[in-house]
């Protein structure tokens, strides 16, 4: 009887928990991360056995928009509850150009922007203007074949392409021995400000794969 009693307290305890961290208050949080995907990357590992349409040789597809992400200084809001509308299926397609495909742009209001305590409209507007105040280094669309780098390298370009950024305001990811992502924060007026300890995590891979664009 004690056990039984026991275990539906977990459980209990355990929902209560989900609960909490996917029932943040939006539109309370300290700063956005704006993360940038190496869409390559993503096809190499994802996009191709998808037949997503950004992996198509015709794509030119470079860095794209993975998301804007509300943050704590610890931690992060997911799946708000908020009294907005979702987005519209056009306002959806039209992120495409940035984000790679409309499906994205749904999947990161649903997490991420409904946390902004923004409209779906203004969300995804801010979302672009964060993705066009950053600038993407143009040595990586210069790549004819695929390399090995120090995922710091793709810090330092960065950092000489945008020079409001600081070291502390800018980390890269790495995913499979490859370089993945360049996530970058700021303010809430999109400044370039510190991230959080929990953001910073810099991949130290000396040999990191990176494929050109197709």
């Amino acid at each position: 009887m004690k056990a039984e009693i026991m275990r539906t307290l977990l459980i209990w305890l355990f929902s209560a928990t989900l609960a909490a961290a996917e029932g943040d208050r939006s539109g309370a949080f300290d700063y956005y991360v704006l993360a940038l995907s190496w869409s390559p990357t993503w096809c190499a590992l994802e996009g191709d056995a998808r037949r997503a349409e950004q992996c198509e040789d015709s794509a030119d597809t470079g860095w794209v928009l993975h998301g804007l992400w509300p943050q704590y200084h610890r931690g992060w809001p997911s799946y708000c509850q908020s009294a907005e509308r979702p987005p519209s299926r056009a306002l959806t397609r039209d992120m495409a150009d940035i984000m790679g495909n409309p499906g994205l742009a749904w999947y990161q209001w649903k997490k991420h922007g409904r946390c902004s305590g923004l409209s779906a409209p203004a969300y995804f507007a801010l979302s672009r203007e964060a993705y066009d105040s950053v600038t993407r280094p143009e040595v990586f669309r210069k790549l004819k074949d695929p390399v090995r780098l120090p995922a710091h390298v793709v810090e330092e370009a960065f950092l000489k392409a945008n020079p409001s950024l600081e070291r502390d305001m800018i980390t890269i990811t790495c995913r499979a021995g490859r370089i993945q992502e360049a996530r970058i924060c700021l303010s809430k007026s999109l400044d370039p400000v510190p991230c959080g300890r929990d953001v910073i995590r810099d991949c130290s891979l000396q040999d990191a794969l990176f494929d050109p664009i197709r």
